[in-house]
């Protein structure tokens, strides 16, 4: 069975650029063994990451996220059964927010930053959709 998980965190410290690098490039490394794809979006010290795969392997990755201790104020957007894969493509894309041009952030919150504690999972999920729909989401395919 197939799910989609969302959450988002904060970082207990700012993240680096090669901090950020090298999650993205261990997630791609250890993600397709366990048939997990998805997406990851930092602002600062903020966390908006999409997985999708089986139940058993997303819910085991999750809770060893949630338990790290570089995280804190985790919180789960969304958890759904899905028929397909909306970021198959991805062993783990990555959303350069510096790219991203802000009327598509001040599209779905008040202002022009990411900031998924201020709106629900659905809308957080739409701008996941329209930043893979305008090729906004970069890394390697799976």
């Amino acid at each position: 069975m197939l799910v989609r998980l969302m959450y988002c965190s904060r970082a207990q410290d700012t993240i680096a650029q090669e901090d950020l690098n090298a999650i993205v490039s261990k997630s791609r490394a250890n993600n397709p063994p366990r048939g997990i794809t998805g997406v990851l979006c930092c602002s600062g010290k903020i966390f908006l990451q999409v997985l999708e795969g089986g139940r058993l392997e997303v819910n085991t990755l999750y809770n060893k996220i949630s338990n790290d201790p570089r995280h804190k104020e985790v919180m789960l957007l969304c958890y759904e059964e899905i028929e397909e894969r909306r970021f198959a493509h991805w062993s783990m894309g990555q959303v350069p927010l510096a790219r991203i041009n802000p009327s598509l952030l001040i599209k779905y919150s008040e202002k022009a930053e990411l900031d998924p504690y201020a709106v629900s999972g659905q809308v957080s999920m739409a701008l996941f959709n329209e930043m893979m729909a305008t090729a906004s989401i970069a890394g390697q395919s799976c």
